[in-house]
């Protein structure tokens, strides 16, 4: 089951920032293939049939077979290519399957060819899958690199790398990996052939009558994450497994993780063929890889889960609450914990000495070294190119002032982490994480009280617009910010406090409406200006908040659609410029008649888009134009549609099953519809 022939950037490998290879052209010979920066990383395949050769992958050949199909699910790419009598299938599959954290965080993937002869003839047939030296490392100056080969119990091995090993020396935003090792695995044959390449990998495999086989492609990192000036590897090495020790283990595992793989697809793209047709299957197959590629798992040294993002072709930041905000419904549908594992770096800087706000930090670092918030750090900018480390904050003092106070975005992390925190106890009734935290939580709620209800001149995660003071959907946040406080005090049994907190943001929400109301629609600011999309809106729902009344939705949602350009909504009134997870966003807020108006714009714009990179979140509406902001984690918020009904059907589950149960006693928390809901969901 596939839906999507054509994707802006097909992705072939895909684990982590760094490991993550994809094929920008609409057949896999029309360009070289690329990191998702656009960086050549190159996997080179070439086939020799009766002595004649063709290229199947990545360009270098001057012949290359016919592409006559491209398959993609979720979790593997499939070319089909025809040529000399001869069919090639060639699948990758990255297997990323959010139920099992060892197998997700390793970082190997298979490539599978198939050969079999369309004409009736048998043939004499080579195979070569090559993997360049540029895989392992960062720019366009090869440096000196070394390279071996061994085999084990029955498996082939090969690996490359640098002579001079530096792991963590460095971070920037649109580069690679510049340390570490490449490995091959398979039952073939490996070999050194240089091809456009001072140092190449082959595997080769040659018969003369149909076959098939598989190639391993690993990456070991040495060491993936500095964390506040430990070095810790990827979580699946965190015992001392080893890479090899990983491709002999995933090589024995092929069939197995190969049908789990093949059942989670067909899962998936069913609910989403259900939810929104061949539209809907195509974004979230389009979303998925490249969601959790943008993060690295391992685990600190008390062995809690650490899922750190990095903030891809914006500045390079680590551990960003604005940016794993909009990712994690994909997560809150298979692995809550990983949301409790974007949250720990956030809850780490918020209380080190030299964090004096009292407000939510932005970001923990830049990827690959977490050293603390690095946004509007006043010693140098945050887009400055590779190599920088910057000063170990972890270790300054309070009286340190490292920070542009005007420059930080109050509201809008204060509240991403108390929703983050909430949404990741409603998925699993695990609130310990809220529990170990509730002092910052609170302290951060009452920021939101106190500054939130008509925001200052502040900043959003929006930020590459500007500042905006009154902004109407920063003060939505707030409002969802301040409810959502008040469900994790109920689920903690804190019934009174909880509805303190819970009628202020009743108050607020009438407030809010009565203020932002415009005509048809709600405005951006609010002195009455203009208009946006109130994605911030959508935990109301989600959550069965009952805040808003639903006629105030379908009102709203009906304004958007008014508004909607060929690719889109654009985000406000000040540009056409628009968002694919707040559009996704909008649209699980929709009625069921409009949702398809939301979605098939964007859907639109995976299929047309003239920028053939990875799936870019940040749009021109009009023509479909990436305006920047490629292959980022917050294409997990396309996952919303998803996730507001699969908790809407808990929802009713659960009351049902609880309707007969409720006592006279109850009747408080009865006219607290969201505290009601937390509390039987945990019961």
């Amino acid at each position: 089951m596939q839906y999507s022939t054509r994707l802006p950037a097909t992705p072939l490998i895909t684990h982590d920032p760094y490991f993550s290879i994809w094929a920008p052209g609409d057949t896999p010979t029309a360009e070289d293939t690329v990191h998702w920066s656009g960086i050549r990383k190159i996997l080179r395949g070439s086939i020799l049939v009766d002595g004649v050769e063709r290229g199947f992958l990545s360009r270098g050949l001057r012949q290359a077979m016919r592409c006559v199909d491209t398959r993609v699910t979720p979790l593997s790419t499939e070319y089909i290519l025809e040529d000399l009598g001869v069919r090639l299938s060639v699948k990758s599959t990255s297997p990323l399957l959010l139920d099992d954290l060892d197998v997700l965080s390793t970082p190997i993937s298979y490539i599978d060819v198939d050969v079999s002869f369309i004409d009736g003839r048998s043939h004499e047939v080579e195979v070569a899958l090559t993997a360049d030296a540029g895989l392992c490392h960062s720019g366009e100056e090869q440096p000196e690199m070394r390279q071996d080969f061994f085999s084990a119990d029955g498996l082939n091995y090969a690996y490359m790398g640098q002579v001079r090993q530096a792991p963590l020396a460095g971070s920037g935003d649109r580069l690679t990996c510049n340390w570490g090792y490449l490995f091959l695995a398979s039952e073939e044959t490996l070999e050194n052939r240089p091809v456009m390449a001072a140092v190449s990998l082959v595997c080769v495999k040659r018969a003369d009558s149909p076959f098939r086989f598989t190639l391993l492609i690993g990456y070991d990192d040495i060491a993936s994450i500095n964390y506040f000036g430990r070095m810790l590897p990827a979580y699946y090495a965190r015992n001392g497994k080893t890479i090899t020790q990983a491709l002999a283990e995933f090589y024995r595992r092929h069939d197995e993780l190969l049908d789990r793989c093949a059942a989670f697809d067909r899962q998936l793209l069913d609910e989403a063929l259900a939810k929104g047709g061949e539209d809907y299957a195509l974004l979230v197959t389009a979303s998925y890889r490249q969601t959790i590629a943008g993060h690295k798992l391992v685990a600190d040294t008390n062995g809690d889960l650490l899922f750190i993002s990095k903030e891809n072709d914006s500045n390079g930041c680590a551990a960003t609450t604005d940016i794993s905000y909009p990712s994690v419904p994909l997560f809150l549908l298979y692995a809550p914990e990983l949301v409790c594992a974007m949250l720990r770096p956030i809850f780490k800087v918020a209380r080190l000495p030299i964090w004096t706000y009292d407000f939510a930090p932005h970001d923990a670092g830049r990827y690959p070294i977490l050293n603390g918030q690095i946004y509007a750090a006043r010693h140098r900018s945050q887009h400055e190119g590779y190599g920088i480390t910057h000063p170990p904050y972890y270790l300054y003092p309070a009286t340190v002032d490292a920070y542009r106070a005007e420059r930080q975005m109050p509201v809008e992390e204060s509240a991403n982490a108390i929703l983050m925190t909430a949404a990741a106890g409603y998925a699993d009734g695990d609130w310990r994480i809220a529990n170990d935290n509730l002092d910052l939580l609170q302290l951060w709620c009452s920021y939101l009280l106190t500054h939130g209800e008509d925001p200052g001149n502040q900043m959003c995660t929006d930020d590459f617009a500007g500042h905006l003071a009154r902004n109407v959907n920063l003060s939505a946040k707030a409002v969802m910010g301040i409810a959502a406080f008040g469900m994790i005090l109920d689920a903690l049994g804190r019934s009174a406090e909880a509805k303190i907190y819970c009628d202020e943001a009743k108050r607020r929400a009438n407030s809010w409406l009565e203020r932002a109301a415009v005509g048809d629609h709600t405005a951006l600011t609010f002195d009455g200006q203009g208009w946006s999309l109130k994605y911030n809106l959508v935990w109301d729902k989600l959550f069965g908040l009952e805040l808003l009344p639903d006629s105030f939705y379908s009102q709203e949602t009906k304004s958007y659609l008014a508004r909607s350009n060929t690719y889109g909504i654009p985000l406000d009134s000040r540009s056409a410029l628009t968002k694919s997870d707040w559009l996704l966003w909008c649209a699980a807020m929709a009625d069921a008649d409009d949702f398809a108006a939301f979605l098939h714009p964007v859907a639109r714009y995976v299929r047309e888009t003239p920028s053939r990179v990875p799936f870019s979140d940040f749009y021109h509406s009009e023509d479909g134009v990436s305006a920047r902001f490629i292959a980022r984690t917050v294409q997990g918020g396309l996952y919303m549609p998803l996730l507001m009904d699969r908790w809407k059907k808990r929802r009713e589950s659960a009351q049902k099953s609880v309707t007969a149960r409720i006592s006279a006693s109850d009747a408080g928390m009865r006219a607290m519809p969201f505290g009601s809901a937390v509390r039987r969901q945990i019961q």
